[in-house]
């Protein structure tokens, strides 16, 4: 049977000379936007994939052709590169520019975003792969291996891994923890030199267990995604070698394309052809659609479409009943190409399977195939144990014989054993950590007779180099400052004592480091400040040291001590105070010790989540303390209501129940965390593990408004202010300057109150109106009140602005009395701003509020709407 040829719609024009270029296409995440690019042409191209009728969005930022693109996974960011050898980047889907992140020094060949989208790796015909942070701007990498033009390169599923292949057929295996090859394979894919329209590709699983390379037999080769080693072959009906290749979204198709002009869809497992096309013009470049079996398609005359048979599914075509577009042979045309009369050029035909006489002509071949298989047969037998073992382990953890994290983190011991924050579980052979905070790490393995100890810093600028320390006590925790590092063991010292040693990292004395030995008691934790060194022992004693090894303290504690941490000059420590509860939930207090002052300051119940332990405990980046517990729950100290904690983060909303999450620490907006998968609760030392930045939220109720982002916010705003204001008060008391903490408050008043008018906003346009009066009541400034009255009003709430009004009043006239004017403002700054309400209204006004609910205002109001705007011009 024969297979008719497909024609496709022309998105990039290629010049006079018509010549082969190197086209690229890719989906959004959300399958709304298709994103085009040719070398042939200097302009992207943003398709409406909903609409595909709708002109397309053109990008002309280039000098010169684009020669590949990228977006970020969660498509806000775009990348571009091209032959005049920048790389620049757009916000998506808008296309506004944002910057040229990069210029290498020849043209631009392959681009890559890590999983997190903070990684761009760039490279081409330059020596060596750029890695550069997209935040800073700043390349904090080059790995250099390959010989010729780098032609693709993706990151691992944990971005632990990274490989590349280049025009000469060289594969690289990097270890990005180290920056260094850990597999070269060269000469494994096609040889295309110098021609620019064709590359070397190459892809990972969606489940990294495998990388698909094109093979030298016009087949694509599977190597196993962590040793690199050859699983087997997908060989069948490319007659020349294939160019391109794409993974399905669940990784149980692969599309081919060759220079054969023809494209084939593989099921992996059954390693069988399911689907094949014929095309005019070789595929340059393919994308899966995210949702869905189609696949988008462009050929090397910049011509693309969307095959949306690609798989054969019983479910309705998407691009039924949409007008401006049609479906010919499974793909997705416009009408423009039925009118254009050229289709009796080129008969359309059906998308088929493999046909009978294909069939029997592979039987034919099979004694040949056979010989030329048989070196493979050793590697599809290993693929076939590794895979049994794969889904083994996937039957177990469904069917709950292997753990998962719910299972894992709900066994809570009787009495919980004291642990090191930032310390993992010791294993033979293997390097474990001491110590992990958001300073460095302090890492150990066992060798014959004594460990071998590593410091590191993760900004070297911020602390020195420290020479590896070769440690004969068999040390078991660790803590680590700016200053120096504090080590401790149970028992294992001198005559079988427990040890204490402190190293500073830098001092006058050659001989500052000391040790201290504790007989009948030994150290459970360690903790480090400004100008002390902390130990808890076995027998609830509570030791501080002075930097130079001074006895300084020794208290008594109530309980066996859980663990301990320290910030500046201030000690925190967790201990029993009684019996586990009848349910097993522990009952534990915490203490913070001001050690320059002698005072306790803080003193209370720690909360924990019922059927939860502690896992985690510690203080923020701004000296806020706090605790993660084993049911994934971050809860900060605060001082509102005397002292109470909230819940900042919860690791159930993220619905993630695979994952587990090691904390390292967190500053006033993020959570800094290793990301384990289930069962395994602790990351491994090599290769150094990755930190997660997770945004920390409130867990709060959904209010039916769609504006829970904002009501988190809100919250977010308040707790802050409320931690700034106490600092003003003790620095004020202390006769400190407070100018900049004042700033910093005006400031995040200032936010909280665009917070709240665009939550006023939404509460309008859900109808519920006394909700937004108790928001007005809330706002800082005049101006942000008047303001609120003139949303309301455009929104054609007459009594609401009423209301607002009467508010506004009772401000003014509260004012005028010398009364406090409005909620929460108690700093010297804003009592001087109120003095002068036009000068107040210069550093805030109303919101964007179109861009928050664009339902709200409906287009007869839109004149009214436009004096709102979010900076005025005047502090411009």
């Amino acid at each position: 049977m024969n297979i008719s040829t497909m024609k496709l719609p022309e998105a990039h024009k290629n010049g006079e000379n018509l010549r082969p270029s190197c086209c690229s296409i890719l989906w959004d995440s959300e399958a709304d936007h298709i994103v085009t690019a040719s070398s042939a042409d200097n302009s992207i191209c943003i398709h409406d994939a909903v609409s595909p009728s709708n002109p397309p969005k053109i990008l002309d930022n280039h000098r010169e052709g684009v020669t590949v693109l990228a977006l970020s996974p969660d498509s806000t960011c775009l990348a571009s590169g091209s032959l005049d050898h920048s790389v620049k980047l757009y916000e998506f889907p808008g296309g506004d520019f944002k910057t040229n992140i990069i210029t290498l020094k020849l043209p631009v060949c392959a681009l890559a975003f890590n999983n997190k989208g903070w990684v761009l790796a760039a490279a081409g015909d330059d020596e060596g792969i750029k890695l550069v942070n997209t935040f800073t701007g700043r390349i904090s990498r080059i790995l250099k291996g390959h010989e010729g033009s780098i032609t693709s390169m993706a990151f691992g599923p944990k971005n632990d891994y990274f490989a590349s292949l280049d025009s000469t057929g060289t594969f690289i295996y990097w270890d990005l923890v180290f920056g260094c090859t850990l597999y070269v394979l060269k000469a494994i894919a096609p040889n295309y030199g110098s021609d620019v329209s064709l590359t070397n590709i190459l892809a990972w699983s969606p489940d990294g267990n495998m990388l698909a390379v094109p093979g030298l037999k016009n087949d694509v080769v599977m190597y196993d995604g962590v040793t690199a080693e050859r699983l087997f072959s997908l060989r069948g009906d490319h007659l020349r070698p294939i160019c391109f290749l794409s993974w399905s979204p669940d990784g149980k198709y692969l599309a081919t394309s060759g220079l054969d002009k023809q494209i084939l869809i593989w099921d992996v497992d059954m390693k069988q052809i399911i689907g094949k096309q014929e095309f005019i013009e070789c595929i340059s470049c393919m994308a899966w659609k995210p949702h869905g079996k189609a696949l988008a398609v462009i050929d090397v005359m910049g011509k693309y479409g969307v095959w949306e048979s690609a798989v054969q599914s019983p479910m309705k075509s998407s691009s039924e009943d949409v007008p401006g577009l049609y479906v010919r042979n499974g793909f997705l045309l416009f009408d423009e190409e039925e009118e254009s009369g050229n289709l009796n050029e080129d008969s359309f035909g059906e998308s088929v399977p493999p046909c009978r006489k294909r069939l029997r002509q592979r039987h034919k071949n099979e004694d040949e195939w056979k010989k030329e298989n048989d070196d493979e047969l050793e590697y599809i037998l290993k693929f076939k144990s590794f895979e049994k073992s794969y889904h083994g382990r996937k039957d177990n953890v469904a069917n709950g014989k292997s753990g998962s994290r719910n299972v894992i983190s709900n066994v809570v011991p009787k009495v919980q054993e004291a642990f090191q924050p930032g310390a993992t579980p010791a294993k033979a052979g293997q390097r474990s950590f001491l110590c992990y905070n958001m300073l460095g790490s302090i890492t150990t393995m066992e060798h014959d007779g004594y460990s071998r100890i590593e410091i590191d810093f993760h900004d070297t600028s911020r602390g020195p180099r420290v020479p590896a320390i070769n440690d004969y006590f068999g040390f078991t925790m660790a803590s680590l400052s700016e200053n120096g590092c504090a080590f401790a063991n149970p028992c294992r010292g001198e005559k079988n004592m427990s040890t204490l040693m402190y190293q500073p990292f830098s001092t006058w004395d050659n001989n500052s480091e000391w040790s201290m030995q504790f007989e009948g008691e030994e150290v459970r934790v360690v903790a480090l400040g400004d100008s002390w060194v902390a130990a808890v022992t076995s027998i609830n004693l509570l030791r501080i040291f002075t930097h130079g090894g001074l006895q300084r303290y020794i208290l008594s504690l109530e309980g066996p001590v859980v663990t301990a941490a320290g910030f500046k000059d201030e000690l925190a420590v967790v201990m029993h105070i009684s019996p586990s509860l009848p349910s097993d939930d522990p009952m534990f207090e915490y203490r913070v010790f001001n050690i320059p002052n002698g005072t306790r300051p803080l003193r209370g119940r720690l909360p924990l989540t019922p059927g939860s332990c502690l896992k985690w405990f510690g203080f923020s980046d701004e000296g806020q303390l706090s605790s993660f517990d084993s049911k994934g729950v971050l809860r900060v100290y605060t001082n509102l209501y005397g002292g109470s904690w909230l819940p900042l983060f919860s690791a159930s909303k993220l619905n993630k129940s695979e994952e587990n999450y090691w904390v390292v620490g967190l500053n006033t907006r993020k959570l800094f965390c290793v990301v384990c998968k289930s069962p395994e609760s602790f990351p491994q030392c090599t290769p150094k593990p990755i930190l997660t930045l997770l945004d920390l939220s409130f867990p709060l109720a959904s209010s039916g408004l769609g504006a829970d982002c904002l009501e988190n916010e809100f919250m977010m705003y308040k707790m802050h202010l409320s931690q700034i204001k106490k600092s003003i008060q003790e620095m004020g008391a202390l006769g400190h300057d407070t100018t900049s903490l004042e700033d910093e408050t005006f400031n995040l008043e200032t936010s909280l109150d665009t917070c709240i008018l665009r939550l006023i906003a939404s509460c309008c346009n859900g109808n519920k109106l006394v909700r937004a009066t108790e928001l007005v009541k809330l706002l800082s400034l005049e101006k942000s009140v008047r303001d609120a009255i003139t949303l309301v009003t455009a929104l054609k709430l007459p009594n609401l602005a009423e209301r607002f009004g009467n508010i506004l009043q009772e401000k003014l006239h509260n004012e005028a009395i010398g009364n406090t004017v409005l909620p929460d403002i108690k700093s010297n700054c804003e009592d001087s701003i109120r003095t002068n309400n036009s000068a107040s209204s210069k550093f805030f006004t109303a919101p964007k509020i179109g861009k928050t609910s664009d339902n709200i205002i409906s287009s007869p109001l839109k004149h009214q709407t436009a004096s709102f705007h979010l900076v005025d011009k005047e502090i411009k």
